[in-house]
């Protein structure tokens, strides 16, 4: 019988123009403490950002969600954080063109096959 454990997660989000308050679903962060898990899966569809704004700076969101990716791997300052430290930090409210939307939770066996799943089904 498999045993499924507790995660959380939450939808990263593209706001281009901050004030206009429109936004996409680019990504997902996932974090099981059981697991010894924390990652982001991000997908960013160009022309889904240009609808909302056709100046947007693609290459600059390609770069933010790289560092949110490499910041639930431990790479440079985020190496001395724990996961879930990393994961609060990730999620905690902010005002830039990347945020993170409402921490969900969920049960899961496979934290990594939950994730993309999670991506196929909220981002793709």
């Amino acid at each position: 019988m498999t045993t499924l454990t507790p995660y959380e997660y939450a939808i990263v989000q593209a706001v281009p123009r901050i004030e206009r308050g429109e936004l996409i679903n680019v990504g997902v962060l996932l974090y099981s403490q059981r697991h010894d898990f924390l990652s982001a899966r991000t997908h960013l569809d160009e022309a889904r950002l240009r609808a909302l704004d056709p100046a947007a700076d693609v290459e600059g969101i390609r770069v933010a969600l790289q560092a949110w990716e490499q910041t639930c791997t431990g790479d440079g300052a985020s190496g001395q954080m724990r996961l879930g430290e990393r994961f609060r930090w990730l999620v905690a409210p902010r005002s830039t063109i990347l945020r993170a939307g409402p921490v969900h939770m969920g049960l899961t066996a496979v934290p990594a096959d939950e994730l993309n799943r999670l991506v196929d089904l909220l981002v793709r």
